[in-house]
């Protein structure tokens, strides 16, 4: 089967998007599938205001792009129609067309569909309504575009993938009529387990925090940072892996607050490096519920690091209270997880649990579902070839 990948975000960037498109790629190619991607040209660190594409390179065709990081920080838009790019890959006559951006590069995705005779699937993976404050002040205006602008590009794929139920539920209430499939996407429990292999035994006390993910408004860290400054939370320590457009904010923040020499920001690391990065920390923590899965969670409960997380339907069989963390819903519930994982056997066994819930997560159950669902789209345009035959036949 020939696949097409189109994205807007692919490597150097490193986000979720850029993980799951990776994973996606290996575990097709594994399963015999030819994969090519198209997407924007970023430059080195995506720092080039404009990018000229080059057409394709190896496997990925790159199309010229500049940056509008005042619309929203590190996004790119196409500078170029990319006819000719258009017409190999239509050549190449690709079996699935698999979109994961919803902006730039979809309407390439859906053209090349229309012109190869190819099935278009998308994957949603953004919770737009929670990025409201990056184009409008209002947020039940925001809400409304977002389920319009939803409801516009997604009528146009022969099938949706939501990566939880919480995504696929919005999608409904918003309108949403393509068929929709629910399909985690899949991390590499291995690399995650070996570096919980090879980290030292963690000391117990002044107990060190570590979350991992790109720092913005939405990702609402500024909780913990509170909690961090009161008095049960003075004992604790925060690791910080990631960076973003609200970096400065939360060093000024953290300098307020008085609990600058409890956080330390690592930065950007490189994707190989992430893994050993949770085991520098002994508990994972985040306050977001803009998550559509939660990537940077399975991650660090494959690495067997227990996650005390703000309560989120896109957590609901992944974050278990008193299994392998815990979901909070206030200070007194943050603290008292934070208290029970310090129990040595308590700790012990959220860990052994939580390597056990990521394995359920694996990217190799990821490529097996989408190659599943990647059949049936197929199977049912073949269904409807052959109905139209039939009744071309019996009215013709």
């Amino acid at each position: 089967m020939k696949i097409l990948i189109t994205t807007d975000w692919y490597v150097p960037a490193i986000n979720g998007v850029v993980t799951s498109v990776l994973n996606l790629k290996r575990q097709l190619e594994e399963r015999g599938c030819q994969v090519r991607i198209l997407t924007l040209a970023q430059g080195e660190n995506n720092r080039k205001w404009f990018c000229r594409g080059g057409g394709r390179r190896g496997d990925v065709w790159y199309l010229s792009s500049c940056g509008v990081g005042k619309l929203y920080p590190g996004a790119r838009v196409v500078m170029e129609t990319g006819r000719q790019i258009i017409s190999e890959i239509a050549a190449w006559k690709p079996d699935i067309v698999h979109s994961q951006c919803e902006f730039t590069t979809f309407p390439f995705a859906k053209k090349i569909a229309a012109l190869s005779g190819a099935r278009l699937i998308h994957t949603y993976h953004t919770v737009y309504e929670d990025y409201t404050h990056y184009f409008s002040p209002n947020r039940t205006a925001g809400r409304a575009a977002v389920a319009a602008f939803s409801r516009c590009v997604l009528r146009n794929a022969d099938q949706v993938i939501a990566p939880t139920e919480k995504v696929k539920r919005l999608l409904t209430e918003y309108g949403v009529d393509t068929p929709i499939a629910i399909v985690p996407s899949g991390i590499d429990c291995a690399m995650f387990e070996q570096a919980h292999r090879e980290a030292v035994s963690k000391a117990l006390d002044a107990p060190i925090l570590v979350t991992v993910g790109r720092l913005a408004k939405e990702k609402n860290l500024e909780e913990i940072f509170g909690w961090l400054a009161c008095g049960r939370g003075k004992r604790y320590r925060l690791l910080v892996v990631g960076d973003g457009p609200y970096r400065d904010t939360l060093t000024e923040n953290a300098k307020k607050l008085g609990i600058a020499e409890r956080v330390f920001f690592a930065g950007m690391v490189e994707p190989e490096e992430v893994a050993a990065w949770y085991q520098k920390g002994r508990i994972f923590v985040s306050a977001s519920t803009s998550e559509t899965q939660g990537l940077t969670y399975l991650e660090a409960l494959a690495g067997g690091i227990p996650a005390v997380c703000r309560k989120d339907s896109c957590l609901d069989g992944v974050i278990q209270n008193g299994v392998n963390g815990w979901q909070y819903r206030n200070q007194e519930e943050f603290f008292g997880a934070l208290e029970w994982l310090e129990r040595p056997d308590t700790y012990r066994a959220a860990s052994q649990q939580a390597m056990e819930t990521a394995r359920h997560f694996d990217r190799e159950c990821f490529g097996d579902k989408i190659l599943e669902v990647y059949r049936e789209c197929r199977k049912k345009e073949a269904a409807a070839w052959s109905l139209w035959q039939r009744q071309r036949k019996q009215f013709g």
